[in-house]
């Protein structure tokens, strides 16, 4: 079933005070495990794009904008969506849209599922995106763990403290640390998980911005069930990074 609306409210213009239409796009993954944060994120988002006069338009599939310009929107939010089951088509326009630096882009979760899955060969260039990483092991059990902010001035970060609690969440593993390859904003304390896990990396980022990338981008490895949306570190941090991705 196709889950799609579309809110359409304009912002006041800095010239002439003439109404100016800030159009987002949300790709969603409906269904599965992850329905519950992503019901939940788009609630939010709702509530988000009526305070703040934002047109949010909202698919679950990367081909119902295989013939459109994605010059339109100012932000594209990847909701859970992994980086594959894309069309040739929208993988080029996607690319284009992030390295011409046409709109900015907030990526959650299921964005870092990177290596052949269902059959489908690897983005490579969404894995140098992410800092030329591949998906290696996740926590199977969701576990509660400490975030700490490693970049406070990013504007991602603002009104954070330095350290925060993120409940029951999926937390995956990679085959090596982004780090080196992307600005990382936040990391997790592995040795803070309950229930406690062997699976880790050692050194852990879970918030990271590529500023290799003309568009404004960050990634948010958190995103697998709706208690997010009841945390105030959280919702603070997706407030930011809409507000600032925007100004791209």
């Amino acid at each position: 079933m196709l889950f799609c609306f579309i809110i359409q409210l304009s912002v006041a213009g800095s010239l002439n005070d003439k109404p100016v239409q800030k159009k987002v796009l949300v790709l969603t993954e409906r269904g599965g495990l992850h329905e519950g944060f992503v019901v939940a994120a788009l609630n939010w988002l709702q509530e988000f794009a009526q305070k703040n006069k934002l047109e949010l338009r909202v698919i679950n599939h990367p081909r119902e904008i295989e013939n459109e310009n994605l010059n339109v929107y100012r932000l594209f939010i990847q909701l859970n969506y992994p980086p594959y089951n894309w069309t040739d088509k929208t993988m080029s326009a996607f690319e284009k849209y992030i390295d011409e630096g046409s709109g900015g882009w907030i990526g959650f979760h299921h964005a870092t599922l990177l290596g052949e899955f269902d059959g489908y060969p690897l983005w490579k260039w969404f894995s140098d995106f992410m800092g030329e990483i591949l998906f290696k092991n996740y926590i199977a059990r969701k576990a509660t763990a400490n975030v700490y902010i490693e970049n406070r001035k990013h504007p991602v970060m603002k009104n954070l403290p330095e350290v925060f609690s993120v409940p029951n969440d999926e937390w995956y593993t990679f085959d090596k640390s982004p780090r080196g390859k992307v600005n990382v904003l936040a990391n997790v304390d592995e040795n803070s998980y309950q229930p406690a896990s062997d699976i880790k990396m050692g050194d852990h980022p879970v918030i990271w911005s590529n500023e290799n990338k003309k568009a404004r981008n960050v990634y948010f490895l958190m995103g697998h069930g709706e208690e997010l949306l009841r945390n105030e570190a959280f919702t603070t941090m997706f407030a930011n990074a809409i507000v600032w991705a925007l100004k791209n």
